[in-house]
């Protein structure tokens, strides 16, 4: 049997100490031998790219590390696609393994995805469970958001969340394989068949919704996503979501995660229900606002959501038309890709 290829993508941008500690822990599971394991660093325009480089030299993984200086700060899907495509150019590998800088991985757990893939081949992405900092589990992976799932979440009302469980995002996984909509796109492998298939990330997309909009593409194509728990990755940054997020006031939401979620159901299911979906959202949010006020706390309300979600809203025709911008124009880059 021929070894596995394995190419890990990681996106940084001002995280060149947390991309060298993510490269050192893939060491060990390359020296296993297990699988063939070389990685791809795009460094997204943020200027320290000197710290990653001068890293690889002294550790000597210029023969597996790749570093890319990416010409502007493209977001995720755009800084993945970089090295998917130099991947590409390469020889494309069996897998990718999307991987974020604040990751460092545990023993076996590149291995763990591949060889799950290469048992299953209907399968197109697989997902790693989480560990946060303090070495305590964060086993998440997602249902995709609907307009049921929206709703919840602008009502915040634990009846409603009990009512609407099965279109609840977040789903609070078990110690077993099994299939779910979409997983987290800090630790993703993806089968190389599913780029062919469907081409690379929407770059439509800076941050947020990009992976959820990917694994959507894929299982339309037929590939279905697993989250596959015997892979574990510590995650720093998983401490600091909005799921795991319960001690702090929530932040205000930046102008791109209302453009992603937009984009996301556009694509997805088109303009009328992604204005649907806004209009539901908005009056369930004055219905928890009202809970909150009542209850005294509005200390958990997301800054300005009401007004910057009615701002980015599909309901406008000018917003409909940007979203539409480029929808699949980024998909095309690979020589193996046929536009569909």
């Amino acid at each position: 049997m021929k070894q596995l290829d394995v190419v890990v993508a990681i996106v940084s941008y001002k995280s060149a100490s947390l991309t060298i500690d993510c490269l050192q822990s893939i060491v060990p599971e390359r020296a296993m031998g297990r699988i063939h394991i070389r990685a791809i660093v795009v460094d997204n325009a943020s200027g320290d790219s000197s710290a990653i480089a001068e890293a690889i030299a002294a550790n000597s993984w210029s023969p597996w590390v790749t570093l890319i200086q990416a010409p502007r700060n493209g977001g995720f899907a755009y800084g993945n696609n970089l090295a998917i495509q130099q991947a590409y150019q390469r020889g494309p590998p069996d897998y990718f393994h999307l991987l974020n800088p604040d990751t460092v991985i545990r023993p076996g757990a590149i291995s763990a995805l591949a060889f799950f893939l290469e048992d299953h081949p209907k399968v197109g992405i697989a997902g790693s469970s989480f560990e946060n900092l303090d070495r305590t589990d964060w086993p998440i992976a997602f249902r995709f958001p609907s307009i049921l799932s929206e709703v919840d979440s602008a009502l915040e009302f634990g009846l409603v969340t009990r009512l609407l469980r099965r279109w609840v995002v977040p789903v609070h996984m078990t110690k077993i394989d099994q299939p779910i909509d979409w997983v987290s796109g800090a630790s993703m492998m993806v089968r190389r068949e599913v780029f062919d298939a469907i081409g690379g990330f929407d770059e439509g997309f800076f941050l947020y919704f990009e992976e959820t909009d990917f694994c959507r593409r894929a299982n339309c194509a037929g590939f279905s996503t697993w989250y596959i728990p015997e892979s574990r990755v510590m995650h720093i940054a998983g401490q600091s979501t909005r799921l795991a997020e319960c001690k702090t006031a929530p932040k205000r939401l930046p102008a791109y995660w209302f453009e992603s979620r937009r984009r996301y159901f556009i694509a997805a299911r088109g303009p009328r229900y992604a204005a649907a979906v806004d209009i539901l959202t908005l009056a369930a949010y004055i219905l928890g606002a009202c809970k909150r006020l009542v209850q005294r706390r509005t200390e958990r309300a997301t800054p300005y959501f009401f007004w910057d979600l009615l701002r980015y809203s599909a309901l406008w025709p000018k917003n409909r038309r940007m979203a539409a911008v480029g929808r699949s124009a980024s998909y095309k880059f690979y020589p193996t890709n046929q536009k569909k």
